[in-house]
């Protein structure tokens, strides 16, 4: 069974990134070169979003190749296909990298090489979110750090090889769990396979169902344990989080944009994925023991970095912390399996995902527009800049569009994941919603107030620019704005009509609660 059109969308930013690095040597050639190459994944992301098709659900456009690595006792398969709860993150992913190739047109330094790494970014995430054998997936899971620490290493600034090699290190770490527990999964008896549905059609029965009340080589709890850790990690959640502000704000733009808009979105996928869809019904444990905590966990993710995040006066910095805290959001949906099955509520789990995809493209946006800023600018500091919004008022508006979903306002994307999470989650976790429900008014808070700071007021502060240096700022030209309406026009199609990705979760989320 060989569909064609994953293998093509995962691996085409790849092979073009190759072609590229070998063959190209204008600068301009180079850099048009890979903004067409992430366009043209974009739209294969759009036909792989659109093709699937909701009345069927299930696995669809599957590319699989058995013994792909010659060992015969790992049994790996080159298995690619996507559900309801892997498209819309492929259509995320095909956004957010012509957002980041857009985003890197000024770039000069070595650009050969800066393009090279940033389109085998995309085709490993792309891997991640439709790789549906567990070994394929680790692999895609754990190459993403190659690219991203050549990215934030060479073309960071601050101090760019130690939040690098930082970044590295935590990812490693969560990494090695995650390896022991897929190992242990697939040495348990009578599994011996890495697929992680199963698709009938294939004759794949995937492990999900071959774990169901069995005894595993270890217990369900340590196992689940592993996996937990590794995609805390990565999520990031309280309190394996401290890597993430130091990547960010020392990562250039369009790394920022890719490593908030999908990266962190792989974490979230493989706790649904995972987490979720292979602890059910195991024997001794399930996700449901482990719901309260998950709650906890959660609410802790929220409410600190929310108030981490008020603290900040760099605007990199400020958005890196907000994102522990929405992401906080996405376990708290994933503890709506609650304390038992009669008491899951689906609908705080098609928040959690909803939250991942509204995440990636406002969180995307905002540090796509802090890039702008400080490339006028050259200042994050919040305290030194002010009334910005009179010379460059395209990229303030636009900044406020961003801040204004982050926060949660009615007819933006934020809005309709925040309150489907919490609609969800009450009946299950009344407390623990009601405390992560006011994160959202610390996000009001610290959004308000840097928005405020940056783009109002008299001009510029103390310390910061000269008059001149303000007189001869400009706005974004039309190059800018192709990345800008690229996350801009989801975050209000998703706000004002949330079913177009909401229909496809669900069948997602349906088909992983079994």
């Amino acid at each position: 069974m060989f569909n064609g059109l994953l293998t093509v969308t995962v691996f085409l930013p790849a092979v073009a990134a190759v072609v590229i690095a070998l063959t190209l040597k204008n600068k301009q050639a180079v850099r048009w070169s890979a903004i067409g190459v992430a366009t043209v994944t974009l739209l294969l992301s759009i036909i792989v979003f659109v093709s699937y098709d909701r009345t069927v659900g299930g696995v669809q456009f599957v590319d699989q190749i058995t013994g792909w690595i010659p060992v015969d006792a790992l049994r790996a398969q080159y298995l690619l296909g996507v559900d309801g709860l892997s498209a819309p993150l492929v259509l995320l992913t095909g956004f957010l990298g012509m957002a980041a190739a857009f985003g890197s047109w000024r770039v000069e330094h070595r650009i050969k090489e800066y393009f090279f790494w940033l389109l085998m970014l995309e085709s490993a995430v792309m891997g991640v979110f439709v790789s549906l054998d567990l070994l394929l997936f680790f692999v895609f899971f754990e190459f993403e750090l190659i690219p991203m620490y050549m990215l934030i290493s060479i073309w960071g600034s601050g101090r760019p090889k130690y939040s690098a090699m930082k970044f590295v290190l935590f990812t490693l770490f969560g990494g090695a769990f995650m390896l022991v527990g897929i190992l242990a999964l697939f040495l348990s008896q009578g599994v011996g396979t890495f697929a992680m549905v199963s698709i009938p059609e294939a004759g794949i029965v995937g492990i999900p169902d071959l774990i169901a009340g069995v005894d595993l080589i270890a217990p369900a709890a340590l196992i689940f344990s592993f996996f937990l850790v590794a995609f805390a990690v990565k999520l990031p959640l309280w309190p394996l989080h401290n890597w993430l502000p130091d990547a960010h704000t020392d990562a250039p733009t369009a790394v920022s944009v890719m490593l908030a808009g999908v990266l962190l979105k792989m974490a979230g996928y493989g706790l649904l994925r995972i987490n979720l869809g292979f602890f059910q019904e195991t024997k001794g444990f399930t996700i449901h023991d482990a719901a309260g905590f998950l709650s906890v966990l959660a609410v802790i993710s929220v409410i600190y970095g929310a108030i981490v995040t008020i603290q900040q006066t760099d605007m990199k910095r400020l958005i890196a912390y907000s994102s522990v805290s929405h992401m906080g959001f996405v376990m708290l949906g994933v503890a709506a399996v609650g304390s038992s099955a009669d008491k899951l509520s689906q609908a705080g789990l098609n928040g959690a995902a909803l939250q991942m995809f509204t995440h990636g493209t406002i969180t995307g946006l905002a540090f796509l527009m802090v890039g702008l800023t400080y490339e006028r600018t050259h200042s994050r500091h919040i305290p030194h800049l002010g009334g910005l919004a009179r010379k460059m008022p395209l990229i303030a508006i636009f900044f406020i569009i961003a801040g204004f979903g982050s926060l949660g306002l009615p007819s933006l994307s934020g809005f309709v994941a925040e309150i489907t999470i919490f609609l969800g989650t009450f009946p299950v976790w009344p407390w623990a919603t009601g405390i992560a429900a006011f994160g959202v008014v610390l996000a009001a808070g610290y959004t308000l107030w840097m928005v405020q700071r940056t783009f109002f007021g008299p001009g510029p502060q103390a310390g910061g620019m000269s008059e001149e240096s303000y007189e001869k700022l400009t706005d974004a030209n039309w190059v800018d704005m192709i990345a800008v309406m690229a996350l801009t026009i989801p975050i209000f199609v998703v706000g004002i009509w949330p079913s177009v990705i909401t229909d496809t979760f669900k069948l997602g989320i349906e088909a992983a609660i079994r």
